[in-house]
């Protein structure tokens, strides 16, 4: 099963009101991270290849490329790769958001 991380501000509010993470505010942040670019289409390939669109901010470690995508307010990304969680951690620091499951 893979797991994936939300990064929002959901849990800092109280209940009614909505605090999100803006796409600017995103793409303010990731623009001064030397290591994350930003797409408006995300393409997996393995046996086949799937295009997705969307808003993702591909964070370049090694040879991989782990998306952080923004969708509706927050940011969503995967956790299989072990050198995730300090990054997502850093990023939901900066962005003053709080990381769930899911």
């Amino acid at each position: 099963m893979i797991q994936r991380y939300r990064i929002t501000r959901e849990m800092q509010q109280p209940e009614g009101e909505v605090d999100p993470i803006t796409l600017e505010e995103c793409q303010a942040y990731f623009a001064l991270q030397p290591d994350f670019t930003y797409t408006p289409v995300f393409t997996v390939k393995g046996e086949a290849t799937m295009s997705i669109d969307g808003d993702f901010f591909l964070w370049d470690i090694g040879t991989a490329s782990i998306p952080f995508r923004h969708y509706e307010g927050d940011l969503y990304v995967s956790g299989t790769n072990e050198a995730v969680i300090p990054k997502m951690i850093e990023v939901a620091s900066a962005l003053r958001a709080d990381i769930a499951e899911g």
